[in-house]
């Protein structure tokens, strides 16, 4: 479908790509990868014909078509949401106009048997077979499918897009792009102004699109759900996979290996032949053989490994200071902006070490309640009280561009630190992957990603016992999301996280708060607790609202008679979804409680034992305690699956 050959793209004397190769075929689904900087959305701007490369070409069959949704794009704001995303509809609404245009003239004529007559019958008649072809029957169920699927309500389908923030707007070009129905999809970071819930919308609408699909994300899941293909840009070159992300990097770590190996084995050889040179260079007795080294030498294709990821990193948020045990009581609060209403009815504690996170919809009140908490906005209803000796860090979506682009890295930093820290400033960049020359670049000419981890540095230089942060890995690679997670869950202190990231999120949170419909739920469990708590309820909602329609009176009509049938067709398949649900749950209880009775019997050998020693075991204690936490840990995981497994049998 898509050819890209021998492709080469020069800078000056700088090579960021040299001489690759691929083919895109129908119906690929393919994650393009690699480190900031290595050229992803170059690639893809050469393939939509936006840069041209240096040398080599794309080829595209004849019917193919490219949709592509950039990082960032201006954006119209001059009509209102529903018109907007009707302009991806454009063939379809310059058919319609022609339709109407041909059946009102063939309506004014009378000249019946004139050629004339039968070519206007004809070309009316093709412009309705192609009207047909593209979906033009169903143009407003799909645009009202799709605007749902990506968290718009129907209320804002008559809003002017001037309204709506920059990444709302970014989903109107999402909706136009994803209703075009090109032949290949080309995004980058399509996830980055996306809620959970409308990620997942989009992961199967893509597993089930009929095109191909080439994305670059640092969403892993998403990845992982998406793509079965992915394609690595590094050092120029490219590796192709025919695997989805994560097994991609098992397999890029076993290839590494080899090429780490073979690497150093080249080394040797060189230093070898070196001294060999050195050593014999001036006798005449060895002309022949330092000659022939000096050719080996010449002739050898030296391999290349990336540097950057031989570094051993390992950042680490500064130790918390004391707070209470109390971090911040949120009592009934809420927010309006004027006539707005944004949420009320926020009502719980954050205690000394959470770690929690708020989700929901964009404009649910996220980042709201994360600038009440650190004293930005003043709630309208009820109140926030921090705790005693609460130092706050926070870390807001549009940090990078809160920076100086004229300062350099390293001046950034320097200008906020004091004290001996000042000293550890290109420790501390380092560990964020700013080595070299990196620290002397400013500002302004580093990428989304690169900015995103020094406004990050910039917040660790000052000890914190409680962070507030707002999409912190927006615009980050994987690499660097996996750095900050760890920094994160090593940290002692208090951590308030919004994301939508649920790799990230993933063993990080033990809390989430949900934003949605003006109020805010808790879910005591992690991100994927959280998430299929929401399937089973958003399924108890469907149910609920189909109750009146199986116990309305009926009404005579063949119409009114199709609604219990089609009702009963949802509850048998709801009935299936139970049944599946409460056999995983049960399968849970019963795991749960085989463990937990294996730990009692070894819990009860070890107080035998222990009544009966004669001097003290360190070994056995330490086991003895870990077996106890472990029993208490799986105490709770079956009091959950337990509490499940009532409320769906209840129903």
């Amino acid at each position: 479908m898509i050819s890209l050959d021998n492709l080469t793209v020069s800078y000056g004397g700088w090579t960021l790509f040299d001489n690759i190769s691929f083919l895109i075929n129908p119906k690929d689904r393919i994650g393009l990868v690699g480190k900031n900087g290595a050229g992803k959305t170059t690639l893809l701007r050469i393939i939509t014909g936006e840069q041209q490369p240096t040398t080599g070409a794309v080829t595209l069959n004849g019917d193919c078509t490219i949709g592509y949704l950039p990082q960032t794009m201006r954006v119209a704001d001059t009509t209102t949401l529903a018109e907007e995303t009707a302009k991806a509809f454009e063939e379809v609404l310059r058919l319609e106009a022609e339709i109407e245009d041909l059946t009102r003239e063939i309506a004014e004529r009378t000249d019946y048997e004139s050629p004339e007559y039968e070519q206007l019958l004809h070309r009316l008649n093709d412009a309705q077979d192609h009207y047909h072809i593209l979906g033009g029957e169903t143009r407003d169920a799909d645009i009202e499918k799709t605007l749902l699927g990506l968290g718009f309500k129907r209320s804002d389908f008559g809003r002017a897009t001037s309204e709506f923030s920059g990444g709302w707007r970014m989903r109107i070009e999402l909706a136009k792009l994803l209703l075009r129905r090109p032949s290949i999809f080309l995004l980058d970071e399509p996830t980055n102004h996306l809620d959970i819930e409308s990620i997942q919308w989009l992961e199967d609408y893509l597993k089930n699109y009929n095109g191909a699909v080439l994305l670059i994300s640092h969403d892993r899941a998403f990845l992982d759900n998406v793509t079965n293909r992915t394609v690595e840009l590094s050092l120029g070159k490219i590796t192709d996979y025919k695997v989805s992300y994560s097994k991609y990097v098992v397999l890029r770590a076993e290839r590494r290996a080899q090429q780490v190996a073979a690497y150093e084995n080249q080394q040797r050889l060189i230093e070898k032949t070196e001294e060999f040179i050195e050593k014999f260079r001036y006798k005449p007795t060895k002309s022949n053989q330092v000659q022939s080294r000096i050719k080996q030498l010449e002739r050898l294709d030296r391999l290349e490994i990336e540097e950057e990821d031989l570094a051993t990193l390992n950042i680490k948020f500064p130790p918390a200071p004391r707070s209470g045990q109390v971090v911040a009581e949120i009592n009934e609060a809420g927010m309006s902006f004027g006539e707005k209403h944004v949420f009320s009815g926020a009502n719980f504690v954050i205690e000394k070490g959470d770690k929690i996170a708020l989700v929901g919809r964009n404009g649910e009140g996220k980042t709201t309640l994360a600038r009440m908490l650190i004293g930005q906005l003043t709630p309208t209803e009820g109140s926030i009280r921090l705790g005693a000796n609460v130092n706050i860090g926070y870390y807001a979506q549009n940090q990078d561009d809160l920076m100086d682009g004229e300062f350099t890295v390293y001046d950034t930093l320097d200008r906020v630190a004091v004290g001996d820290i000042r000293t550890r400033l290109r420790d501390i960049l380092g560990a964020f992957l700013f080595c070299g020359e990196d620290i002397d670049k400013k500002v302004k000419v580093l990428s989304g990603g690169e900015r995103a981890r020094l406004a990050m540095a910039r917040m660790m230089l000052e000890p914190r016992n409680l962070l507030v942060l707002d999409e912190p890995t927006n615009h980050m690679d994987m690499r660097s999301k996996d750095i900050l997670k760890n920094a994160i869950m090593k940290y002692d202190g208090t951590v308030v996280v919004v994301s939508h990231d649920r790799e990230f999120l993933d063993g990080m949170v033990e809390k989430v708060y949900e934003f949605r419909d003006g109020g805010v739920k808790e879910y005591l469990g992690g991100i994927y607790y959280f998430l299929e708590k929401r399937k089973l309820e958003s399924l108890q909602e469907i149910e609920r609202r189909d109750v009146p329609s199986k116990t309305a009176p009926k009404t005579a009509g063949a119409a009114d008679e199709s609604k219990p049938a089609a009702s009963g067709k949802l509850s048998y398949e709801q009935r299936k979804e139970q049944e599946k649900q409460i056999r995983k749950l049960k399968k849970a209880v019963e795991t749960v409680e085989a463990e937990l009775a294996g730990i009692e019997r070894q819990i009860a050998e070890y107080d035998a034992k222990f009544a009966a020693a004669a001097e003290y075991n360190e070994a056995d204690y330490k086991a003895y305690n870990e077996l106890k936490n472990r029993y208490e840990h799986q105490m709770h995981e079956w009091e959950k699956a337990s509490y499940e497994l009532e409320i769906i049998e209840e129903q």
